[in-house]
């Protein structure tokens, strides 16, 4: 199919998204597809018919199949692979079974993700370690320019970096394969913030062979809300346990590791977000020619064209090549002595105005210091160009 039709391809009728709205945030949470949402809601009513047949006879099996094939996808074995409720969940779990002290360094970007970033800092001031800040270049000339910064904070005294294998407000796919390599080298461990990257890119998760890595489901597979996972390495298996300790940890089963039985279950929850995973990356593939290749494609491509077009409206230059573009792009805005909002709750005026004028649903974030003001555009299968022209008309 010409890049031209995939792109025009009408498949908003497959989402409930609200036909008044142009929805340019899917980075935010994501949306479920109807046919997911009438998948979960037979899988609540299958529960309802006899929860104890569900939870106390079937529930592990299907979760080991449905873990299975998210496995498959992310290229990595399912042995290494956990379930979680979502990335924040998944990163919490490694740096709260870590052993930290006095001395110790951990390494974050002045790009991570505020929860994890909080998660870090909290960790930190419990266990004496100290949190190192690299300052990434920006805007970004070469990818490479990304991991030299990394690279030059550690010290001997670095044991653990977490890093965004896509920054969540700037949109940028970091060169996280020399990333990982280099700080192996130096003897580091990674956590791979990869919250953004399921679904955007091709992932093989035993190539790149960090020591952790966790990812979201539900923001660009379109799983439910609850639906994410953790990646650890062979090496480090035995040392990661979940946040909450349930009965799993008392279980002996010749089947079952230890790793997936704190895992699966921590307690009475809705496990449908998990089932849903096998039955959205099948669903998906079909809506495009060549699946999951297509789907990358059109989406990247679309996300592409949106930049171009709103960078020539704002008058901004790139904040990164196009090499370092998903299925998200952001556009720096001009600051005009907007005040950065008090909390990551609150939101800019301008966002506010584009959603109550026209309709418009696209976030603007404030990063870095001096503040830089950002405009973050997702590029989904219900996204059409019409979506951004109808942004820059408003921006214009």
């Amino acid at each position: 199919m010409a890049e031209e039709d995939a792109v025009n391809l009408d498949l908003r009728p497959h989402w409930s998204l609200d036909p008044f709205t142009t929805f340019l945030n899917h980075g935010s949470f994501g949306a479920v597809p109807r046919r997911i949402q009438n998948h979960r809601a037979d899988l609540f009513d299958e529960i309802e018919a006899n929860p104890v047949r569900f939870f106390a006879r079937q529930v592990p099996d299907r979760i080991r199949r449905a873990r299975g094939e998210l496995a498959d996808f992310l290229g990595t074995s399912h042995q290494n692979l956990a379930f979680t409720t979502n990335t924040t969940e998944a990163v919490n779990a490694v740096l709260r079974s870590l052993d930290f002290g006095d001395g110790d360094e951990i390494l974050i970007t002045d790009h991570s993700y505020g929860a994890c970033k909080n998660a870090v800092e909290f960790v930190a001031r419990r266990t004496g370690a100290s949190v190192q800040i690299a300052e990434l270049p920006f805007p970004v000339e070469d990818p490479s320019d990304v991991t030299d910064a990394i690279v030059a904070k550690t010290t001997e005294n670095t044991c653990l970096a977490v890093i965004d294998h896509i920054t969540a407000f700037s949109a940028m796919v970091l060169p996280i394969d020399d990333i990982v390599d280099q700080l192996d080298d130096r003897g580091v461990d990674t956590l791979v913030d990869g919250a953004h990257a399921p679904g955007v890119l091709n992932l093989t998760l035993d190539e790149l062979d960090a020591a952790y890595y966790a990812g979201n489901c539900h923001k660009w597979l379109c799983a439910p809300r609850g639906a994410a996972f953790l990646r650890v390495r062979d090496d480090r298996l035995d040392a990661i346990r979940p946040l909450q300790i349930s009965h799993g940890a008392g279980v002996d089963d010749p089947v079952r590791s230890r790793f997936h039985l704190e895992f699966d279950w921590t307690g009475t929850r809705d496990p449908t977000p998990w089932l849903c995973v096998p039955e959205v990356i099948q669903f998906l593939a079909t809506l495009v020619p060549d699946g999951w290749d297509g789907i990358r494609q059109r989406n990247r491509n679309l996300a592409l064209q949106a930049r171009r077009m709103l960078l020539e409206v704002v008058g901004t230059e790139p904040v990164c090549p196009e090499s370092m573009i998903g299925f998200a792009a952001a556009v720096e805005l001009p600051a005009d002595g907007v005040e950065p909002p008090e909390s990551v709750f609150d939101t800019d005026p301008l966002q506010d105005q584009l959603f109550a004028d026209e309709g418009i649903e696209v976030p603007i974030m404030h990063i870095l210091e001096p503040p830089r003001r950002l405009l973050r555009v997702s590029a989904q299968l219900y996204n059409q160009l019409e979506d951004y022209e109808k942004l820059a008309e408003a921006l214009g």
